[in-house]
């Protein structure tokens, strides 16, 4: 019974903390087929080394992901690009002969505007950037690995062995598969 070389990353609690199978220190972090089939316990350490596992990377996934992020930073440019035309055609429409009410209104009706703009988005440049720091940091951990090919060989004889002593375990118990006592004379 063989599975697929392709091991998904999982974290568990820090009480069900068991050793790492290759240092035998205790680690919170667990490498599982993706039908459950098997599963072991495994150092960050490790799962970043080359020499054990390599990440397997969805190409489509980081195409959509790149994708995503142009478009965001396309809006925002058109955003402040219009941002910066309407504040050019207010400049050009104030540098035209208005009467002092005409001016005081517009003024009001600016600070008002302004006050509104600030009132429903409090510094979006923070939370931009704030978002943009959470978020890349937990998904640029790759999820997906496949073990170099010593170890997975590893983990396959490791499950055939298991299998094996089930197996004998299971004909251990069965009584007709020991010989029974001849009952002809001979």
């Amino acid at each position: 019974m063989s599975f697929p070389n392709i091991w998904h990353h999982r974290k568990v609690a820090d009480t069900s903390a068991k050793a790492c199978e290759v240092c035998y220190k205790p680690s919170t972090s667990v490498l599982i087929t993706p039908e459950n089939k098997d599963f072991f316990y495994v150092c960050i350490g490790h799962i970043k080394d080359r020499g054990f596992c390599t990440p397997i990377i969805d190409q489509e996934a980081v195409a959509a992901k790149k994708k995503k992020e142009m478009e965001e930073e396309i809006e925002r440019a058109k955003k402040e690009y219009e941002e910066k035309q309407r504040k050019k055609r207010e400049k050009e429409s104030k540098s035209g002969e208005e009467t002092d009410k005409a001016k005081d209104a517009k003024d009001n009706e600016e600070k008002d505007s302004k006050k509104a703009e600030k009132k429903d988005d409090p510094k979006p440049d923070s939370k931009d950037k704030a978002d943009d720091n959470t978020s890349p940091k937990a998904e640029d951990e790759p999820r997906v690995f496949a073990l170099q090919r010593t170890f997975y060989q590893q983990r396959l004889d490791r499950k055939r062995q298991a299998e094996m002593a089930k197996r004998n375990r299971e004909r251990l118990n069965n009584p007709n598969f020991f010989p029974s006592v001849p009952k002809d004379l001979p």
